[in-house]
């Protein structure tokens, strides 16, 4: 599906959008809930990634293709390699067989899981055979992604043994690992984080019987963030459900955004987005985003329209997501004729007063890519290739824009 997004403006009245539980809780607690079934879950991420997770968790077949699930990919290979007796081939899209899983399957080796490579070395898919682990001890370089991580403290709880996991070098995306541990404590389990190392306790007792709440995506509501900096002062847009203590690394919008002119109010979980002033397109925006790299596309896209620069850093994983993120937004922001310079983990956008009319921005099977340029729509006509790739994370992220102003048509 291919749309095109007229140039458009937001309603200017209260408007409220409902977004879905993050991505990023969901495939956590789904992994926890097949270990410890006493779990209940509610607002589980209707997005394709927690389906796909939920299908894969409950499937009885010797393969299971994951499709673009890069979460999911990494999640699954820990917690299959330790239900003993289990065989499966995990595969997924052509990108997916594209994106590096060595890191993750030679920990795991190393604490004696039964993993060979299907096709070629270091990349999905992969043959597990499943089996009781008894080693404890693993030491993963820090800078990796912090799936890679998260993977192995998700199962770290139900080894015999629990789980030692020491970090070599300057620790990335701390927040993900936090919120990974945030989950085990939230069940009752025993772990801590003193210095470059990570324990989790082997959990013996069983998990008592309750129930979590999701909390909403913060990087759905990004999309949001930029809309409102976009748009007129005095707009506002209130989104559900989000708690100001929030465990996504993604929650540091409420603060970058003010950059922007943009106020985020807190209230009964709740966040109501305001567009309190105008910026001058002088201002340089400056972020290290390593702990959130997933926002840094809305960022740029926010910068482009507004006429200003930006410097982003801390991007290296960026590389290896659904598509390589940095060179994608070269690209399309080329399209638009804007001019952005990118290494292996920084990017530049020049100031610009000047965005191409009517443009069709490609995706790259990102659902990312699709949601970041949307706001577009408030300074230009352009038109998005591929649309549906949005149901990956925010299915119903067209028909919310439709709800607060956006003329969207399908081609």
């Amino acid at each position: 599906m291919n749309i095109t997004l007229e140039q458009s403006e937001i309603i200017q009245k209260p408007l409220n959008v409902t977004i879905t539980g993050s991505k990023s809780e969901s495939n956590r607690l789904l992994v926890l809930q097949a270990l410890f079934p006493n779990i209940s879950l509610e607002n589980v991420s209707n997005s394709d990634d927690s389906d796909v997770m939920q299908m894969a968790l409950k499937s009885e077949e010797d393969i299971v293709d994951i499709h673009h699930a890069g979460t999911t990919m990494r999640f699954l290979t820990a917690y299959f390699s330790s239900c003993e007796g289990k065989s499966v081939t995990l595969t997924g899209s052509k990108r997916m067989k594209e994106r590096p899983i060595k890191i993750l399957v030679d920990a795991l080796r190393d604490l004696g899981a039964d993993i060979s490579y299907v096709e070629n070395d270091g990349y999905p898919p992969i043959k597990i055979l499943g089996k009781k682990i008894t080693q404890n001890e693993v030491t993963l370089k820090a800078n990796v992604s912090s799936q890679y991580i998260s993977a192995l403290l998700l199962i770290g709880s139900s080894l015999e043994n629990g789980l030692k996991l020491t970090l070599d070098g300057e620790i990335t995306s701390v927040p993900y690992i936090k919120m990974t541990l945030n989950l085990l404590h939230q069940l009752g389990i025993d772990a801590e984080f003193i210095g470059q190392t990570i324990t989790v306790q082997p959990k013996t007792e069983a998990v008592a019987k309750q129930t979590l709440t999701v909390e909403s995506d913060w990087s759905s509501a990004s999309y949001f963030f930029s809309i409102v900096a976009l748009s007129p002062v005095g707009t506002t847009i209130t989104l559900s459900a989000y708690k100001e203590t929030s465990l996504q690394g993604d929650s540091v919008l409420a603060n970058i955004y003010k950059q922007f002119g943009v106020e985020t109010i807190f209230n009964n979980n709740t966040i109501t987005l305001k567009k309190v002033k105008e910026v001058s397109k002088d201002t340089v925006i400056t972020l290290d985003l390593v702990n959130a790299p997933d926002i840094a596309q809305t960022i740029v896209v926010t910068c482009f329209c507004l006429g200003m620069s930006c410097t982003l850093s801390g991007l290296h994983t960026l590389k290896i997501k659904e598509t390589d993120r940095l060179e994608a937004l070269k690209t399309e922001i080329g399209k638009l004729g804007g001019q952005v310079h990118v290494t292996d983990k920084t990017l530049v956008l020049e100031s610009s007063d000047h965005i191409n009319q009517d443009i069709a921005i490609d995706t790259y099977n990102d659902h990312r890519m699709a949601m970041a340029f949307a706001p577009l729509a408030l300074c230009a006509k352009m038109r998005v290739n591929n649309a549906e790739v949005v149901s990956k994370s925010y299915p119903e992220f067209w028909s919310d824009l439709k709800k607060i102003g956006f003329k969207v048509k399908e081609n």
